[in-house]
């Protein structure tokens, strides 16, 4: 008489598949923290594989194999899919990340650029387990050895330690600001399900109690009743040049007697310049760029300001032009859906865009026509409107020097030195010596055309170009050879600000503090343009030159900011974050405190609330 097989917890599909995944995470966790995993990673990531496989056991009858291997699929996704993120962003990424999935396909070679062939080891064991499955023999014995029934009670018991063990790594670990220390106190599964699951939605302030003095008094600011300069450009055009991935140290760099930038550095030379000027992104990148500059907002918390605000009736800077009798355009070679832009622009007021459908496809590179399409069909553009009477503010917004940054050989416009060739500095840096050339052609063409002498002219980059964690080491000895001293956060968001009109003093460093959320309030004063209806977190930096204060968040820890000594970015709160002098002097004392970092946080929030509470465009409409 054959004996019942005993009802056994399935140790070996538990045990075996849990090894598999412990080595996983291992493998993450080696590239997503700067200590790498510990002996900790093992109680910080299995409890949750646990639960899960305890789900499997206690519910699955059938196929229960094919369901472990799905399970260890879609983990193994996750964690190769944050392992690319973090290589180019150098965050964790979390589900309101992966819900831009729709824009994979447009920045698939973006992405192939940080793709190393060493990332896909986190796929050998499916692939093994496939080979070993198709052979029909293996198959059958190995099922049988994996798949006997298991206790229930065990099961539950199990599920129950390891849901309590998660829960003492997640709840714990809510309050600390810094998320990527937060991802590694949690462990990264745990992080992941905190993220989609929790209600963490901040406590908004009434947007009656949200004035500019409150902002002005959190920021330490004091305005100047008589500002100097205003309206120094009253009735002029105005021009604003969004620079692809351009970071400051390029202004002025030479590499073997070769400038990199040449017209970049004769326009800082005989304009404004402001070489202490930081980018403020979030998710949408470029897109985000284009937002703060319009509005004089913060980007939102999580998601990219195209979706997020976009349904919004936003006060910008093209509605307060338009107020004063101007045209207003924005120009862009890709296609306007690429980060919901359409709508970003119907929201900002734009009287019209420019886009692929505008451009073509001629000379493209990356995801749209070249500079010199974008430029060359522009200032045409710009010179038809010149000729009203009517004066205009257009947006153009540059793409060519897009990581990964591999133009094409006959956009090459210069040698570089042997020990560039390939690497992906050398590549940044030619991307952006062939965008300086364009950029040149372009003002060759407005001063050609008069459109030059008629308008204010500000550029700007819109992001960081050499993310850190994307850089081998070839890549930052190339950088310590060109900073004289180690790449950091604070070389990382640096991008240079250059203002540039007749009638507007020029050849002048501006070395006060600045971000991109001043840019508005900068120009509307040389604009003559009042903004006493108008909620603005950025200051006129030509005027309130004293002190600064800029959050930032995203690619960088919530709670960091940059004041004018340093940057500073958080840890799980302010005592144990880090401080980066703005001077590069590591024996400067430090200078942040934590009434700044409380400020900094403060100012998002009345961003964050003002901008919510903003009426839907539809509504705004309808009335």
């Amino acid at each position: 008489m054959r004996l019942k097989e005993p009802r056994t917890l399935s140790k070996r599909s538990i045990l075996f598949f849990s090894i598999i995944m412990l080595l996983k995470s291992y493998f993450a966790w080696y590239y997503l923290f700067e200590d790498g995993p510990t002996w900790s990673t093992l109680f910080k990531e299995i409890p949750f594989v646990l639960i899960i496989f305890c789900l499997i056991e206690w519910f699955a009858t059938k196929r229960k194999i094919a369901i472990y291997m799905l399970v260890n699929l879609l983990i193994t996704v996750l964690f190769f899919s944050l392992i690319i993120y973090h290589n180019h962003f150098g965050i964790i990424a979390t589900s309101q990340v992966f819900g831009q999935a729709k824009q994979v396909g447009a920045v698939k070679k973006s992405i192939f650029a940080v793709l190393h062939p060493q990332y896909m080891l986190i796929f050998l064991d499916i692939i093994v387990i496939s080979l070993i499955m198709l052979s029909r023999k293996k198959a059958v014995a190995w099922k049988k050895a994996m798949s006997r029934r298991s206790n229930r009670k065990a099961v539950a018991v199990l599920f129950c330690i390891s849901l309590v063990i998660c829960m003492m790594n997640i709840f714990p670990n809510k309050a600390s600001m810094n998320e990527t220390v937060q991802a590694e106190q949690m462990g990264i599964l745990n992080y992941e399900a905190y993220a989609l699951l929790a209600d963490d939605e901040e406590e908004l302030i009434d947007s009656s109690a949200i004035t500019q003095s409150v902002i002005d008094q959190t920021k330490g600011i004091t305005v100047k009743t008589e500002p100097i300069l205003n309206g120094a450009a009253k009735g002029k055009n105005l021009v604003i040049i969004q620079m692809e991935s351009f970071q400051n140290f390029l202004i002025h760099l030479s590499i073997d007697g070769k400038e990199i930038t040449p017209n970049m550095n004769k326009l800082a030379d005989s304009s404004i310049y402001f070489p202490r000027f930081f980018q403020q992104v979030g998710q949408g990148n470029t897109s985000d760029a284009e937002f703060i500059v319009n509005t004089s907002f913060y980007v939102p918390p999580d998601g990219p300001a195209t979706e997020i605000y976009a349904p919004k009736e936003l006060p910008s800077l093209p509605k307060l032009l338009q107020e004063q009798g101007y045209d207003t355009a924005t120009f862009h070679t890709n296609e306007v859906d690429f980060w919901n832009r359409g709508e970003l622009y119907r929201a900002l007021g734009f009287n019209r865009y420019y886009d692929k459908a505008f451009f073509g496809e001629n000379d493209t590179i990356f995801y749209g026509s070249s500079d010199e399409v974008l430029y060359s069909r522009t200032s045409a553009e710009l010179a038809r409107m010149n000729e009203s009477s009517q004066p205009f503010y257009s947006h153009v917004i540059s793409m060519s020097s897009h990581n990964p940054f591999t133009i094409p050989e006959n956009k090459y416009q210069m040698t570089l030195p042997e020990r560039y060739e390939g690497t992906f500095v050398g590549n940044y840096i030619r991307a952006q010596n062939y965008a300086d050339y364009a950029l040149g052609q372009f003002i060759a063409e407005l001063k050609e055309n008069g459109v030059w002498d008629d308008s204010l002219v500000v550029l700007y980059g819109d992001h960081r170009g050499l993310p850190i964690f994307s850089l081998k080491d070839e890549d930052k000895v190339l950088l310590q050879e060109i900073l004289g001293k180690e790449y950091t956060e604070r070389d990382l968001i640096n991008i240079p600000l250059i203002i540039s009109s007749a009638g507007v003093p020029m050849a002048s460093v501006q070395n006060q503090l600045g971000g991109q959320v001043d840019i508005l309030p900068t120009v509307a004063n040389l604009l003559g343009v009042p903004l006493d209806k108008h909620i603005h977190f950025g200051q006129d930096i030509l005027n309130e030159r004293e002190y600064n204060l800029l959050p930032q968040r995203y690619y960088l820890p919530t709670g960091s900011f940059v004041n004018n000594e340093e940057l500073f970015l958080s840890g799980s709160g302010f005592e144990d974050g880090q401080h980066y002098t703005l001077s590069g002097d590591g024996d400067k004392p430090l200078q942040s405190t934590e009434d700044e970092f409380n400020s900094a946080l403060k100012l998002l929030q009345l961003s964050d609330s003002y901008v919510s509470q903003l009426p839907d465009r539809e509504v705004a409409e309808e009335e």
